[in-house]
């Protein structure tokens, strides 16, 4: 039983070390991490989220953009906050994500967002405190949380 005990209290105590890393290095902005969850995000988790995203009610929308080199179509999940005649995205990667790059070389998207596709244009970087606001206590407590202080705003066309 003690044995047990033991090894339970150690995989809890990884557990935590491990998640505080996680926390740290996305707060701080630690490249190398920050690559590897975009890689497992997009091979893992995208392919999941673009089921639904960008319908009425789904949490995350859709950023249609081309590759600035290769001219390929990609589809991007995001959450994505309507303001005024645009959406401001939150980028918890920062503006080095390829979509954002993307975006802001070809000065415009489409976006699918609650079952409306549109085009968007101007697009623009913007700090955490000029939009924050539009985000819900959950998403600006997640903001908080790991560090986000970058946004896209983008603009109907």
């Amino acid at each position: 039983m003690v044995t047990v005990l033991v090894i339970a209290g150690w995989v809890v105590g990884v557990v935590a070390v491990l998640g505080l890393a996680f926390l740290v290095t996305m707060r701080t902005k630690v490249r190398l991490v920050q690559d590897l969850v975009r890689r497992m995000n997009r091979r893992l988790l995208n392919p999941r989220q673009l089921r639904t995203a960008g319908s009425v009610g789904a949490y995350a929308s859709v950023v249609h953009h081309t590759g600035r080199t290769s001219g390929a179509a990609y589809r991007t999940p995001v959450v994505a906050v309507a303001h005024g005649q645009g959406l401001v995205v939150a980028l918890p990667y920062g503006p080095r994500a390829d979509w954002v790059r993307n975006v802001l070389a070809a000065g415009g998207a489409t976006v699918d967002h609650d079952g409306e596709s549109f085009q968007v244009t101007r697009p623009e970087l913007v700090s955490g405190p000029e939009v924050e606001d539009l985000f819900d206590p959950g998403e600006r407590r997640a903001h908080r949380l790991f560090g986000v202080t970058d946004f896209l705003r983008m603009r109907r066309a």
